[in-house]
């Protein structure tokens, strides 16, 4: 944060009588409530000027924000109880029944790297919702932030149960102040966090919780991702690959050991929330070939058992019939998740949806800056 965002305490209503890190006593079901943490407080002309910072349109800004870290209780991919946490950022406004974003981020490898415990662009996004009036969400997921163990990267059933679960606590936590939130949430998510929308979207909508859809660039067909990256034809491929390859083990146990998957068996170990994007890139080779074995490729490019049928259960979360808007943004000069993968989840979805095409100079990061404020721009409308 910059020196102007030093944070003592949240001065916004919702956090009155809290101290930081505050121990919660609010049961053990999912949901429930285990810590509250202080993490920053804007003024609104303060949050114009650090939406700006990071590239992104402050003219919807009309409120002060003050976010909070929450650790809630949910459980891992097996089921069994465990601990995550999100940042939860409120308007200072007199809405005692503002309307709920949810933030779902992309690919992140480094625990600190989410916005309830560091500063950066999830943080941002997240403070742009809520400066235009909408009580958000930005849950960090499972094994990163402060939850323990390692993340199931782009694994989206527990991204669901984390989500889920965050936005249970962040209404336990706005009951406090006296705020009914709307039900419906709005959903929105970039890379990740875009596939990870469209499943969200999914469970809540089952709950008659869904109020609005508009993933960023998202992955949603991972398995025609996978064999372009094979074959070289997607951007940090090696990088995204051996990501996948660690999480997917700990999920699907495709290896016994690091050396039959990885020419350098060392790169596992890169991949267990503790290592930072500069500790990890320069470690990595600059091919697949390079990177994987030849029994592992192999594998990768005729996937059967389990790994096929994951990732056939992975290609199929657009498949279903949304009874809200969905817009799809993407950008024909992304080279990390190329725009044909929104196409599909439009052509795959059982209702109308839109793509909205950011354009043919608009790479992976710039997209999410260009598409937030218009994505804002479709909740207010």
């Amino acid at each position: 944060m910059g020196k102007r965002m030093v944070v003592a305490v949240l001065c916004g209503a919702l956090l009155t009588g809290l101290a930081p890190a505050a121990p919660v006593s609010a049961g053990r079901e999912r949901g429930a409530l285990v810590s509250v943490t202080p993490v920053v407080g804007l003024g609104a002309g303060e949050a114009a000027a650090y939406l700006g910072r990071y590239g992104l349109d402050a003219s919807r800004v009309r409120f002060g924000v003050d976010a909070t870290r929450i650790v809630y209780r949910t459980v891992d991919p097996a089921g069994v109880p465990t601990t995550a946490s999100a940042l939860v950022a409120v308007p200072r406004a007199d809405d005692r029944r503002p309307r709920q974003v949810a933030w779902l981020h992309g690919t992140t490898a480094y625990r600190g790297s989410v916005a309830s415990v560091s500063d950066g662009g999830d943080r941002a996004a997240a403070v742009l919702f809520a400066s235009a009036g909408y009580l958000t969400t930005a849950p960090d997921y499972l094994g990163l932030g402060t939850g323990p163990g390692t993340h199931p990267y782009a694994h989206p059933p527990s991204i669901v149960t984390a989500s889920a679960d965050a936005l249970r606590a962040a209404r336990l936590l706005a009951a406090r102040a006296g705020l009914r939130p709307d039900p419906r949430v709005l959903v929105t998510g970039h890379s990740q966090g875009g596939q990870a929308a469209m499943a969200l979207g999914e469970a809540l909508q089952r709950r008659s919780a869904l109020g609005a859809l508009a993933p960023i660039a998202g992955p949603m067909r991972p398995s025609t991702l996978i064999a372009d990256a094979l074959d070289g034809r997607i951007a940090n491929g090696v990088a995204y690959l051996a990501y996948w390859t660690v999480a997917w083990n700990r999920l699907y146990h495709l290896y016994d050991a690091p050396e039959q998957a990885f020419r350098d068996p060392s790169v596992e170990a890169l991949f267990d929330g503790e290592h930072r994007n500069e500790d990890i890139f320069p470690r990595l080779p600059a091919t697949v070939a390079e990177l994987f074995t030849a029994d592992y490729l192999a594998r990768l490019r005729a996937p059967a058992g389990v790994l096929r049928d994951a990732l056939a259960a992975a290609d199929r979360h657009c498949d279903w019939r949304p009874r809200v808007p969905v817009r799809l943004y993407a950008a024909s000069g992304d080279r990390d998740v190329p725009i044909a993968a929104s196409h599909y989840c439009r052509d795959r979805l059982r209702a109308p949806a839109t793509v909205i095409d950011l354009g043919p100079d608009v790479d992976h990061g710039r997209a999410v800056e260009l598409a937030l404020p218009r994505v804002l721009a479709d909740f207010d409308a």
